[in-house]
């Protein structure tokens, strides 16, 4: 790869260029020069703060469809299958397609910085202590090994870039760097994280820095997306240019690969957990209790002290504040700014979690064994025995937040109840769920008075969030027919799968507060109960290689202990039998959802396009489910009804995708950086 440095030279205006010749040797007083930002922990300071505002972090300034440090409607946890996102449409299989371009153009200035710290700051060692040093050029590593982890895992086989390119010091030749191989890359990402281990001491010196830990937990999980490439990716191919194998691992030693990162996972997640450092946030938890384990689970985002806390991004207004509760806050609690639920989480992700009726096939039960609804006296009564950590990280319709009734209410139904309410989804008499039933329950015939209805309209509906049908009560009542947050059929600012997310929205935030760039809450980027799962994860995938214990730890019980633990402290069933890769795999997807974890495990597990949802796979198109509750003036119930959500998003992902295109401009003007294979 070729990078070009422009030099900018200010205020040689007045004269000629002869006459000022001579003094072009004279360094220019405006410019910082090494040996003032390596002088002392002031300078330090600023080029780690330059560091780390280039650092790729995925946090509240993150999205799949926009990149890195964007902060626009950022709504963790879609395309994910956690949630559906209003506008953030379908599995991407890119990149910042908006403001910032594709990560691949802006990892190599972060890059440059930790190389050109790493050549330079041993000529000034002298200013510091031994501490200061180690720890600065820890800081270095850090950096490189998270900027190609970030590339690895989105593009494969990468430039190795682990020296300044100086230009036009070197010829252009010299400037070119060709992407190495896959294996290659992630190799060259366990060996800057094992410097950095090696270098960075065990507390941070300052805080928000990295410290030894946070490179282990760091590299636990580097290295599992490593091991499940080198498992279970299925595509492969050479370079044109080069004839290397920039996408996959040689089927040859693949396997091989793939047990030696799954080693390196399990010893640095090991490694953190044995440091006792660390614990599972349990500061308000109390057994048998499921609202102080609610309240625990809700708490623990928002407490700093946390000893869960391995590594937080922190913000500050109104400098680095983020806009996460304007997007993201019930619309009947919506803000000036006028955004609200963009982050609505799905029925199949709810499904998940324990304590919720459930039919044999594990889907949420809505109706009786004659096919007709279930009838609840409360709205809130079907969740009554989720698990604690459902609720905290989703609002239910009628559950409270900051003190109100989150009133979500797809509809009234007025039809008789003597012989039971028959499914809704019925169009002349058909019902279907499928994606090829009713988009919108405008269409159904309760609505249009259709089929058995004989021309009577018994369901009502709201158009949006300021065009509402309305019913008379008994009582003589005025009742609108959605709810205030939704789900509208044409307003996507109310909850368009019947429900809204939790987690992460602050409780204490005023509402005139409640705008773009004024949020304050800390996003974590690494936390135990992570660390506890990559343990998990590593020791079951080693099972499967053969192995019962390692390192001297029996694999099997430390997985238990693990998964016990995290399903302890959730108010989850606890757990029946052993934790097999597949109850560690959904046991990841309950416990670190809408925290950007998700969406790499089903790409790096190699399953976003090939596992089943509703009959259909991404690879073919998906979509995901909602769930939608009714009031029925005639029973003074409420009724749910579950199925495809109404805003019908298509998600698409095929198996090509797992690799990001490189920007076609780079490959274009480059003899030796190669597209993707078959691209």
């Amino acid at each position: 790869m070729k990078l070009r440095y422009l030099v900018l030279l200010l205020g040689l205006t007045i004269g000629t260029f002869t006459s000022c010749r001579k003094y072009l040797d004279i360094p220019p007083k405006n410019i910082i020069q090494d040996k003032d930002i390596f002088s002392g922990e002031k300078g330090m300071q600023l080029y780690l703060s330059l560091m780390y505002s280039k650092m790729p972090f995925e946090d509240f300034k993150y999205s799949p469809a926009r990149g890195f440090f964007d902060d626009w409607l950022v709504t963790p946890g879609t395309n994910e299958g956690s949630s559906i996102g209003r506008d953030a449409g379908g599995a991407m299989t890119s990149e910042g397609w908006a403001r910032n371009g594709p990560y691949w153009t802006m990892a190599f200035s972060l890059l440059r910085d930790a190389n050109y710290l790493l050549k330079n700051l041993p000529k000034y060692k002298s200013n510091f202590t031994d501490a200061e040093f180690r720890d600065y050029i820890g800081e270095a590593y850090f950096a490189r090994a998270m900027v190609f982890y970030a590339l690895a895992k989105r593009y494969g086989g990468v430039p190795l870039v682990t020296n300044v390119l100086e230009y036009p010091k070197y010829p252009a030749a010299k400037l070119e760097v060709p992407r190495s191989s896959e294996e290659e890359t992630w190799n060259q990402v366990l060996a800057d994280f094992d410097s950095a281990i090696a270098y960075l001491p065990e507390v941070s010196p300052v805080r928000g820095y990295s410290n030894k830990y946070v490179a282990l937990s760091f590299k636990s999980e580097a290295m599992l997306f490593a091991a499940c490439v080198a498992k279970y990716n299925k595509i492969t191919g050479l370079g044109q240019k080069t004839k290397v194998r920039v996408i996959g691992f040689n089927p040859n030693t693949a396997m091989a690969a793939s047990k030696k990162y799954f080693e390196e996972a399990y010893k640095a997640a090991r490694s953190v957990i044995k440091s006792g450092r660390y614990a599972l946030y349990m500061k308000e938890w109390a057994p048998n209790d499921k609202e102080a384990q609610y309240k625990n689970m809700v708490d623990m985002f928002f407490d700093i002290s946390s000893p869960e806390n391995i590594y937080l991004k922190e913000y500050q207004y109104p400098y680095t504040a983020h806009g996460y509760d304007a997007y993201n806050i019930p619309r009947q609690l919506m803000g000036g700014n006028g955004y609200s639920a963009g982050n609505c989480p799905t029925l199949d992700f709810v499904e998940l979690f324990d304590g919720i009726p459930k039919n044999p096939d594990g889907t949420i039960k809505v109706f009786d064994d004659r096919g007709k609804y279930l009838l609840f006296d409360h709205v809130t009564d079907i969740f009554a025995n989720a698990e604690p950590r459902l609720r905290a990280y989703v609002i239910f319709p009628g559950d409270n937040f900051k003190g109100q009734v989150i009133e979500i209410r797809r509809g009234i139904y007025t039809g008789s109840v003597v012989n039971g309410i028959d499914p809704l989804r019925t169009v002349n008499g058909v019902t279907d769920y499928s994606i090829s039933g009713p988009a919108n329950y405008n269409q159904v015939d309760a609505y249009t008075g259709n089929g058995a209805f004989m021309g009577k309209k018994v369901l009502f509906l709201s158009q949006s969030g300021t065009q509402h049908e309305t019913v008379t009560l008994a009582d003589g009542t005025v009742m609108n027919a959605g709810g205030k947050s939704g789900p509208f059929t044409s307003d996507r600012t109310g909850a368009i799968t019947g429900f809204t997310v939790r987690k992460f929205l602050d409780p204490n935030l005023p509402q005139s507060l409640v705008l773009e760039g004024h949020s304050t809450q800390p996003f974590p980027l690494m936390r135990y109960a992570e660390v506890l799962l990559n343990a998990a994860e590593a020791a079951a995938e080693l099972i499967l290689a053969g192995e019962s214990t390692f390192e001297g730890d029996d694999l099997q019980a430390v997985a238990n202990q693990a998964i016990t633990d995290i399903r302890r402290r959730a108010g989850a069933d606890p757990l029946t039998g052993l934790a097999t890769l597949d109850t560690i795999r959904k046991e990841r997807k309950k416990e670190l959802a809408f925290e950007n974890k998700i969406l790499w495990d089903i790409r790096r597990w190699r399953t976003q396009h090939s596992d089943k949802l509703n009959g259909s796979t991404q690879q073919d198109g998906a979509y995901y489910r909602g769930l939608y509750p009714f009031y029925s003036t005639k029973a003074n119930k409420y009724f749910f009804d579950a199925g495809i959500e109404e805003s019908r998003k298509l998600f698409r992902f095929t198996e090509q995708d797992y690799y990001f295109l490189i920007p076609p401009g780079e490959v274009a003007k480059s003899p030796v950086i190669d597209q993707q294979p078959g691209r």
